[in-house]
């Protein structure tokens, strides 16, 4: 018992550690942590549920085979959901999904407009939604998966001018579809919120 409060208590860096050296239980408490993160980028990037749990599970199967190569330069959640995204990515390339090709901007996403109250203030996921598949999949590599825009264009094999420009679009999208409600006052906003 007062190995897992031990376990539980360690700092990822000490977990990494004890995996490198063929700890499994130590690498279980990494996966129970952050496997929910890696779910929800994955979803957030476009994946059903069954495929964002399929790629997770991958995601942790390929990071435990390769935990001796992380170097510590960044967190283990944000190493992790790199190569989610990077399983993501090859599945997608394989499914042909979308083209990466400039598209026409959308007027209106629809979303949080000429609503008011809690009608109006709706989550980052909802939000995700009102993006086309290819922005949701480029703001999600570089926002989500924290990606450059050049490893992005890099691992979708797409150029940078075309991966930035989804990404802003994307952006842009996101931002007039959270902003809060200009009439309620920061401290409504805090308390609702």
């Amino acid at each position: 018992m007062a190995q897992l409060a031990a376990r539980a208590s360690a700092h990822d860096m000490d977990l990494v550690a004890q995996s490198v050296g063929g700890n499994r239980d130590a690498f279980g408490e990494l996966v129970r942590r952050h496997g929910s993160g890696v779910r929800a980028l994955l979803r957030r990037m476009g994946a059903d549920a069954a495929t964002a749990d399929d790629l997770a599970q991958d995601a942790f199967l390929a990071a435990f085979e390769q935990v001796a190569e992380f170097r510590g330069e960044g967190t283990f959640a944000g190493w992790v959901k790199r190569i989610a995204a990077r399983l993501y990515i090859r599945r997608w390339r394989r499914e042909a999904r979308m083209p990466l090709g400039p598209e026409a901007p959308d007027e209106d996403m629809g979303v949080g407009r000429g609503e008011s109250g809690a009608n109006a203030r709706i989550d980052l996921d909802e939000a995700l939604k009102g993006l086309s598949p290819v922005e949701r999949l480029c703001v999600s590599l570089c926002y989500g998966a924290g990606l450059s825009h050049a490893e992005a264009a890099a691992a979708l094999n797409a150029p940078l001018g075309t991966v930035k420009s989804h990404v802003k679009r994307g952006l842009d999208k996101l931002k007039g579809a959270l902003v809060a409600e200009p009439s309620l006052s920061t401290q409504e906003r805090a308390y609702n919120g």
